[in-house]
């Protein structure tokens, strides 16, 4: 049985489960979701805890089984927490996992954690059988456009607000660029605007003086803002990945896939083949399939070719080498690819934006 973060407490209050399982890469939500069971649990009578940590291959599963068949000594029930940080119990664990979930008890409620999981983890047998068993949910990231509704909710939880209209939403998306990336640190910053202010309103001014920048960029992520004509996410992504220390041989990497992928998109759809077969062989899906069926009809033959030459001399310029018409500097090259790729499809009819940089602004870039 499969339940969202945001339905758990309504979840709860009919009645407490044998066993929850909490998955995901997104720790502040993940630890949200936990200390919500625990507290259940301690509602129901559990008053004692007992944590195994899978840690290896020589966890003893026998111990674990038997822990969740023994009486308490102390307490009518106990809650049995099972963490497993890398995500694979072994084929021992599975076998453990899937007996254990076959003689829960009444007694006993049972947490189990567990980080992102992939299809295949999914379709293992082990995380079949809890599904089957128990409760599970999954805690994701929250994406940027979702972000400051996610804040403006965090806030209300605090009895504070930001302004009506057009100046709140400005406000929520200064909030969002400061903290993108980093949920922790945001739910930080906005348990301190309820230190710093009292319950009611907030301005622009009193936001922009009390949050820190403490956002995290993922290389990945700057793709995709890449690819949905996000010019200034993009350059603000791109400085912070080189802030950061992060590798500019990775980030140049990821960029020329994404260039290589549209350009056998394109060629595919050029010979005949529908856009969702083509973009299936590259392997394209998720968030990155709707943006390249946006972008694809955008860029032309021509525009590709181009960037296909611009990623060259690019894997160049962060290897050490030279270029007469390009930067020295690798970060200052990878900031004129982005401008390159992301230019035409900011400009695209439809998208709702307009063009605010002059005709060929990557060649400006230095």
């Amino acid at each position: 049985m499969q339940v969202r973060p945001d339905q758990l407490e309504q979840h709860l209050a009919r009645g407490l489960k044998p066993l929850y399982t909490v998955w995901g890469d997104e720790p502040l939500l993940a630890q949200e979701a936990c200390d919500t069971i625990r507290a259940a649990a301690r509602a129901s009578g559990c008053s004692e805890r007992q944590v195994h940590t899978v840690s290896g291959a020589h966890f003893d599963w026998s111990s674990l089984l038997g822990a969740s068949q023994a009486m308490s000594l102390f307490a009518q029930r106990q809650l049995i927490e099972i963490r497993i940080p890398g995500g694979k119990p072994g084929k021992d664990g599975s076998e453990a996992l899937q007996r254990y979930c076959e003689q829960l008890s009444d007694d006993v409620v049972t947490l189990v954690q567990l980080p992102r999981l992939d299809r295949q983890q999914q379709g293992s047998a082990w995380f079949a059988a809890l599904d089957g068993a128990g409760v599970t949910l999954r805690v994701d990231p929250i994406e940027r456009k979702a972000l400051p509704q996610w804040i403006a909710q965090r806030l209300a939880r605090q009895q504070q607000r930001v302004e009506a209209g057009e100046a709140g939403q400005r406000t929520l998306a200064f909030f969002a660029d400061r903290v993108e990336g980093n949920l922790l640190a945001a739910h930080q910053e906005i348990s301190k605007l309820a230190l710093l202010y009292p319950p009611g309103e907030l301005g622009f001014e009193q936001v922009e003086s009390a949050v820190l920048n403490v956002a995290r960029y993922d290389v990945f992520k700057l793709g995709e803002a890449v690819l949905a004509g996000q010019v200034a996410r993009a350059l603000r992504m791109l400085e912070g990945l080189e802030a950061e220390g992060e590798a500019a041989v990775l980030v140049h990497w990821s960029l020329a896939e994404d260039i290589r992928a549209l350009k056998r998109v394109k060629d595919a759809v050029a010979a005949g083949k529908p856009l969702p077969m083509a973009l299936r062989e590259q392997r394209v899906w998720g968030v990155k399939e709707r943006l390249f069926e946006r972008a694809v009809p955008v860029l032309t033959e021509n525009t590709l070719a181009a960037l296909l030459e611009a990623a060259q001399v690019c894997d160049g310029l962060v290897k050490g080498l030279k270029h007469p018409d390009w930067p020295l500097d690798p970060w200052a090259g990878l900031r004129r690819l982005v401008l390159m790729l992301v230019e035409p499809l900011a400009a695209a009819p439809g998208t709702g934006r307009t063009r605010s940089a002059p005709p060929r602004l990557a060649l400006q870039a230095q």
